[in-house]
């Protein structure tokens, strides 16, 4: 028979830490996509700096943020 006990055992793998990681990570791709919106089409900051930022918060941040455990 089924045990009848009240203990909510909700084990949510993300915490507060997590989230936080994820704001960060889609600010930092929010402030690629401006960077290279506002640069002249041959710049610097279209060509070499845009691309960085984007791939520093889509390959780094993000994933970071969904793996990281305390």
């Amino acid at each position: 028979m089924k045990d009848t006990n009240n203990t909510n055992n909700n084990n949510w793998p993300f915490k507060k830490i997590n989230y936080l990681l994820f704001g960060i990570g889609i600010l930092v791709i929010i402030l690629g996509y401006i960077i290279m919106g506002f640069g002249e089409v041959d710049s610097f900051q279209s060509i070499r700096l845009a691309p960085i930022i984007l791939l520093i918060g889509y390959i780094i941040i993000i994933p970071l943020s969904i793996f990281y455990k305390e």
